[in-house]
C-alpha cells in the first residue's frame, strides 16, 4: 500500500491512494490537499489555547490569565489616571480644609429674656476745647445722664489725629458707606472668640504746644431702650449760667475712633469706627451731624450647648461655659445726615439709637471625624467611577470613529484593501 501504515487510525484500503498519492475518503470531498483525521487533531498544541502555566502558586489562581499572544493591548490611560488622582487629592484637600474651618450659620430669633442695661463705648475727638463741650444722654424711659461726668475728657490737638498723623484705616463716611452694617468678615466666629475684652481705652498721646480739640472716651451704662446722646456747645441746648460762648469757636468736625454697644472688644469693627466727618468750610459754625443707628443684639458661639445655656447664662452653673464658647454683643447699621442749621437751632453731634427686638445668632460648627471620612470616601470613589465611565465612553467613541474611517477608505474586514482582496480571489 505504498508504505502507508494501516490499522493506525488512518484511512484504510479503498480510496486511500488514487492518482496523486493523496488520501481521499468517501467522507471527504474528492482531490483534497490535506488529510484530516482524529489522530491528527490530537497532535494540535492545545497548550497554545489554554491558560498560561505557572508555578505552584499560580495553580491556586481562581482567575486564570490568558497568554499574552491572545491579548490586545488597549489605549494608554496613564495620563487620565494621573488626572483622576490629582483631582481626588485636590477635592480631598478642599473637603478637609472646609472641615477644619467649620460651617457658619446665621439665624434670627426673637430676643429671649428680659434685658435692662446696655453698655455704650465711645471714643471721639471733636475740634473744640473740652471746656466748651457738653455730653449728655437721654433715653425713652425719661432718664437723663450727664455723660460728660462719666466719660473722660483729654485736651489734644486736631493735627495730632489727622493728616500725616492719622491712624491707619481712618476714612470719611461717604454716601456709599451710609446704611451699611457689619460685613461678612465680621461673622467669622473664631476671630471674635479669640478677641480679648478690654475695659480700658488707650491713653491720649502727649501734646506739645497749644491744644484746640478734645478727646472724649470711656464707657457708660444706660437703659436698654431707645435713646440718644449728643455733644453740644456750652450754653446751647441746655440752660446754663456763665459767660456766653462765642459762635466763632464752634467747630463740630469730629473723628469717631470707637462707637459700640455692649462689652468693649477693640478688635471688632463697627460701621462708625475710624470715620471722620468735617464741616464743608471753616466758616460753617452752625453745623449739625446726625447719626441714626439700628442695634441688633448678636451672639457669636462655636457650641450649641452654649446657645442652650443662654437663657440661664447669668447662673453660676452655665456662666463659665457661655463665657468660654460664646460672646454676646451688639452690631448695628447706621445712616447719616449732616447740614447747616440756623442760629436759632442747636448745632452739634447727635446720635440716636434704637434696639431691634430680634437676636442674630452666628454659630460655627465642626462635623465629626467619621463623617469627614465618609465624605472623603464618597468623593474619591465618585471621582474614580465617573472617570472610568468617561474613559470607556471616550474609548468607545474612538472605536466607532475608527470603523467609519476604515469604511471610508474601502478596507476589508482585516484591513486589506478591496482591490487586493479581489486579486486573491
Amino acid at each position: 500500500m505504498n508504505g502507508y501504515v494501516q490499522d493506525q487510525g488512518y484511512v484504510q484500503d479503498q480510496g486511500y491512494v488514487q492518482d496523486q498519492g493523496y488520501a481521499q475518503n468517501q467522507s471527504y470531498g474528492q482531490n483534497q490537499s490535506y488529510v484530516q483525521d482524529h489522530s491528527y487533531a490530537q497532535k494540535l498544541d492545545e497548550d497554545a489555547f489554554g491558560p498560561s502555566k505557572g508555578g505552584i502558586v499560580s495553580s491556586f489562581d481562581a482567575f486564570p490569565k490568558t497568554k499574552k499572544t491572545y491579548l490586545v493591548q488597549g489605549r494608554n490611560s496613564s495620563a487620565w489616571t494621573v488626572t483622576l488622582i490629582l483631582t481626588c487629592i485636590w477635592l480631598a484637600w478642599t473637603e478637609t480644609s472646609r472641615w477644619f474651618t467649620g460651617t457658619t450659620t446665621q439665624t434670627f430669633s426673637v430676643e429671649k429674656g428680659v434685658s435692662h442695661d446696655m453698655q455704650i463705648n465711645l471714643d471721639i475727638i471733636v475740634g473744640m476745647r473740652c471746656a466748651d463741650l457738653h455730653v449728655n444722654m437721654q433715653d425713652a424711659a425719661g432718664d437723663r445722664t450727664l455723660a460728660g461726668d462719666l466719660l473722660r475728657k483729654d485736651a489734644t490737638s486736631w493735627a495730632q489725629w489727622t493728616g500725616k498723623n492719622a491712624e491707619k484705616g481712618v476714612h470719611e463716611l461717604h454716601a456709599d458707606d451710609i446704611g451699611q452694617g457689619w460685613q461678612m468678615d465680621d461673622l467669622e466666629v473664631h476671630n471674635h472668640l479669640n478677641a480679648k475684652q478690654k475695659k480700658k481705652f488707650s491713653k491720649t498721646p502727649r501734646i506739645k504746644g497749644a491744644t484746640d480739640s478734645c478727646r472724649i472716651f470711656g464707657s457708660l451704662d444706660g437703659n436698654k431702650v431707645q435713646g440718644d446722646f449728643h455733644i453740644t456747645a456750652r450754653g446751647h441746648g441746655y440752660m446754663e449760667f456763665g459767660e456766653h460762648l462765642d459762635h466763632k469757636s464752634f467747630n463740630f468736625s469730629h473723628m469717631v475712633r470707637e462707637l459700640s454697644f455692649g462689652p468693649y472688644f477693640p478688635s471688632m469693627d463697627n460701621p462708625l469706627d475710624n470715620t471722620i466727618a468735617l464741616t464743608p468750610t471753616p466758616d460753617d459754625h452752625f453745623y449739625k451731624f446726625q447719626y441714626y443707628i439700628s442695634i441688633v443684639p448678636t451672639i457669636y458661639t462655636d457650641s450649641l450647648r452654649a446657645m442652650r445655656a443662654l437663657d440661664s447664662a447669668d447662673s453660676a452653673a452655665t456662666a463659665g461655659l457661655f463665657a468660654q464658647h460664646a460672646i454676646k454683643t451688639n452690631q448695628y447699621a447706621v445712616t447719616s445726615q449732616s447740614h447747616t442749621v440756623p442760629e436759632q437751632s442747636v448745632p452739634g453731634v447727635f446720635v440716636k439709637f434704637d434696639i431691634e427686638p430680634i437676636t442674630l445668632s452666628v454659630v460655627e460648627e465642626w462635623g465629626g471625624f467619621w463623617p469627614l471620612v465618609v465624605r472623603l470616601v464618597n468623593v474619591i470613589s465618585g471621582v474614580m467611577v465617573a472617570g472610568g465611565w468617561a474613559w470607556q465612553m471616550y474609548d468607545l467613541a474612538l472605536e466607532v470613529w475608527g470603523r467609519r474611517a476604515r469604511r471610508a477608505r474601502d478596507l476589508g474586514v482585516l484591513g486589506t484593501p478591496a482591490m487586493e482582496k479581489k486579486s486573491w480571489d
